[in-house]
């Protein structure tokens, strides 16, 4: 088996898997539980289609003039349960009225993130709301092509690599794909999931029936992580829930987050969805504390969906770089802490909760916001 030698240069969008006419790849876990090619030399070719498909290879450059807008849904209900300002299930319904199509993160029964489509309102509830793990796409770029080759609509929702990766696979465009990528802080692994979920089942002694990173009860800036059980809940301020610590203290990334090629202004996709921190200070009369989305019209078909879905919105435009300011996550990566390996090392045999107390600690929590506020003036 062949693979990836410097794993910065896989960021496991799974293009390669979906393009092989041989079947030759699979998407393997590696040590830290990111799924990366590995190539079958007895199947193998040499036809060159993987790296022709490969986003981060192909380094794709968009000329196009982004519109920022912020933005929130004015059903207050679907609002509350969304992460931000409830602008994707919009999105959603506008192409599902179309009898499209809508591909999306979702948990399956064992609460691992992995993508899906959906073709009814009634399971649109699956995909909203943030997961902070990578998700796998599986051989979900060929069911969009398929869709789309039967004359469907589809909306595909992910990461901005996965979107690339998308867009790599189809090679050409079609006129009913719609695409919509997020602000990303960075994938977190999906072996750090798992040992957080053993770490919480054997802390609160049974098996959580949902999952919510995003509970936004207390407020859209003081969310909480959620964890609902037949007879209770478990839920945390997002700075004090342990995997929530791992997460934003960039310990758990996949290492081609640490030096992203997606992280820019001019995207590839339609229209990219973020929250808007720092609204208060950009527009103040947004700021009510229930959820605003940052959101980022990249193209003709996305101004299209927006016109659609703006009566049902409250909405302002914005100027982009001053949006920015705040949300640095749109243009630069995550910066890779010196004692990530070890870290993601020891939390495969040892508690979670030891570890992650020993290694985030309040001197690296206030090293992010130093970075975070340094990235802010320097834009």
């Amino acid at each position: 088996m062949i693979e990836i030698e410097d794993k910065k240069n896989c960021c496991g969008c799974h293009a390669c898997f979906n393009i092989c006419p041989q079947n030759a790849i699979l998407m393997i876990e590696d040590e830290n539980g990111f799924k990366i090619p590995k190539i079958d030399k007895r199947l193998c070719v040499n036809c060159g289609l993987c790296e022709k498909v490969c986003p981060i290879i192909k380094d794709v450059k968009i000329e196009n003039e982004p519109e920022a807008y912020a933005m929130y849904n004015i059903d207050e209900q679907n609002r509350k349960n969304s992460s931000s300002g409830g602008i994707f299930s919009l999105l959603s319904k506008e192409i599902l009225h179309l009898n499209g199509v809508v591909f999306g993160a979702k948990f399956n029964d064992k609460f691992e993130v992995e993508h899906d489509f959906i073709e009814n309102e009634e399971s649109l509830y699956m995909f909203m709301s943030s997961k902070y793990v990578q998700s796998t796409i599986g051989d979900n770029y060929k069911k969009v092509k398929d869709f789309l080759e039967n004359g469907r609509y589809v909306l595909f929702s992910g990461t901005p690599c996965q979107i690339e990766g998308l867009k790599a696979f189809l090679n050409k465009d079609y006129a009913r794909l719609y695409t919509q990528d997020i602000i990303c802080h960075g994938v977190p692994s999906p072996m750090v999931w798992k040992k957080y979920l053993e770490y919480r089942e054997e802390k609160d002694g049974k098996k959580p029936q949902e999952i919510n990173f995003r509970n936004k009860e207390k407020g859209w800036k003081e969310y909480e992580t959620y964890f609902k059980y037949n007879d209770g809940e478990y839920r945390k301020n997002h700075k004090n829930d342990y995997f929530m610590n791992t997460f934003l203290s960039n310990l758990c990334l996949r290492e081609s987050c640490y030096d992203c090629k997606f992280k820019k202004k001019n995207r590839i996709s339609d229209i990219t969805l973020g929250d808007f921190w720092g609204i208060d200070k950009v527009i103040s009369n947004f700021s009510d504390n229930k959820g605003v989305s940052l959101v980022i019209v990249n193209s003709i078909k996305g101004k299209e969906l927006f016109e659609k879905i703006k009566c049902k919105c409250k909405f302002e435009k914005t100027d982009l770089n001053e949006a920015i300011k705040y949300n640095p996550s749109m243009i630069k990566s995550s910066e890779k802490p010196k004692n990530r390996k070890v870290f993601l090392e020891r939390i495969k045999s040892e508690s979670f909760e030891l570890i992650t107390k020993q290694y985030v600690s309040k001197k690296s929590i206030i090293k992010r916001i130093k970075i975070k506020v340094k990235n802010i003036l320097s834009n």
